[in-house]
């Protein structure tokens, strides 16, 4: 089983995280390491949670969004979890294309007023 954990160092190289930020995910109950003394051992289930997080981030879920959403699957099983996860999706889409077209059209505008602005030197 020791092959199977990692330490908080190894935890840290593998998803290129500070040791802060591992400790914080601990704090706020995303992660639950084993715990043997001082000494954190971080199993399968923890690295899979932080896949699923710094997934989760990437994609502009909050912290609190995905605490409430991996708590789903301790409590209610993974059915339920991943309904769940396709109503957040859904959501976050719909977020990110809003953003999406709001920034093609701040890109044409500034676009456009940069090459009106040359025209006008010349």
């Amino acid at each position: 089983m020791p092959d199977t954990r990692l330490s908080f160092k190894e935890m840290c190289a593998k998803f290129d995280v500070t040791p802060r930020t591992l400790r914080y995910y601990e704090y706020i109950e995303l992660l639950q390491p084993e715990k043997e003394g001082r000494t954190r051992w971080y199993t399968p289930r923890e690295v899979a949670r932080m896949t699923l997080i710094l997934r989760g981030r990437r994609w502009g879920f909050s912290l609190e969004e995905l605490r409430q959403w991996l708590l789903i699957y301790e409590q209610e099983g993974v059915r339920p979890q991943l309904e769940t996860w396709i109503e957040l999706a859904d959501s976050k889409l719909e977020e990110l294309n809003r953003q999406k077209t709001e920034l093609e059209e701040a890109i044409l505008d500034l676009q456009k007023v940069r090459d009106e602005t040359a025209a006008s030197l010349t």
